[in-house]
């Protein structure tokens, strides 16, 4: 009974280890795919312009708490842009609600402003929104959004700027 309870040990250490092994392969494989970013700032200036929240969520790929954001219930027509470098993302002609408590749209402004990329984090399989110019991580997409795309962008509302139209 000792030798079961050992061997069962020994193999949950091995598969925590090579769970571990193959989590920090994955993300150091993303790193190096990083894009070069036409916004680049050190962590330092990123600190300096963004509030502590915005920090967080832009450049730890943090999440705001639901219905803390004043963009969920914003209803004013204009565009949503990146709050780390101003790149236009959303407009509210896209924007409709979820019930999440994040600002949710069915589709960006421009897509080539958007990037999306696999998120292992959590233990499951997302796709994580970011600013293509900067690299700020806005939120994720899912796809459970209304007619035409079917897709709802999920986004940390502080990592939005809204301007008026």
């Amino acid at each position: 009974m000792r030798r079961i309870r050992l061997i069962t040990l020994a193999s949950t250490i091995i598969g925590l280890l090579s769970f571990s092994c193959t989590t920090n392969a994955q993300k150091q494989k993303e790193q190096e795919k990083e894009p070069v970013r036409q916004v680049q700032k050190t962590k330092e200036e990123w600190k300096n312009q963004l509030t502590a929240m915005q920090y967080t969520v832009l450049r730890e790929k943090g999440t705001e708490r639901a219905f803390s954001s004043p963009l969920n219930a914003n209803k004013q027509k204009g565009v949503y842009k990146c709050a780390a470098c101003g790149t236009p993302l959303f407009s509210s002609q896209h924007k409709f609600e979820s019930g999440t408590g994040w600002p949710s749209f069915y589709k960006p402004l421009h897509a080539n402003n958007v990037e999306e990329r696999a998120d292992h984090e959590l233990g499951m399989v997302r796709t994580e929104v970011l600013c293509k110019v900067c690299g700020g991580h806005l939120g994720h997409v899912f796809e459970d959004g209304p007619a035409p795309t079917g897709l709802r962008y999920c986004l940390n509302g502080v990592a939005l700027n809204f301007e008026k139209k």
